[in-house]
């Protein structure tokens, strides 16, 4: 597995938990479980993203400028955890925010498989990719 088929994988489980996440209603425990499985999964997947994809890719001039744009969107979802974090589940805005990061990751994720991997194609080798895959598929599976 590449680092873009390992990368993708879990893009998969985030668009499955966002949408479950809007789904929900109120203060109950579902919205809890899942904000909480959407949190970690999100934060994660940000961590291992930049040290094993976004890293090797600020060292390139073809793919810097979208390495950073990248990096910044990570901050701007943390944002939006945050504010999530600090409201009641049954306040009027939170879904509503929900959805806003279900945007904004889907987004994101769309700029990232479409654009930025065919870049980091150009730029990082078979091994690079094979390496990396490895290094951040281990790196997740001790955060989780």
């Amino acid at each position: 597995m590449n680092i873009f088929e390992a990368l993708r994988k879990d893009h998969d489980i985030q668009r499955e938990l966002l949408k479950k996440l809007v789904e929900t209603s109120g203060d109950t425990k579902e919205r809890d479980d899942i904000f909480k499985k959407v949190k970690k999964e999100l934060v994660i997947h940000e961590d291992g993203e930049e040290r094993y994809f976004y890293i090797p890719l600020i060292d390139d001039d073809l793919t810097q400028e979208q390495a950073r744009h990248a990096i910044a969107e990570h901050h701007e979802i943390d944002e939006l955890l945050e504010q999530l974090e600090e409201m009641d589940y049954d306040s009027p805005g939170w879904l509503k925010i929900a959805k806003k990061l279900k945007h904004d990751v889907e987004h994101h994720l769309e700029d990232e498989e479409r654009t930025i991997f065919q870049m980091a194609g150009k730029v990082l080798t078979e091994k690079e990719k094979a390496s990396l895959s490895k290094e951040y598929q281990d790196y997740i599976k001790s955060q989780r």
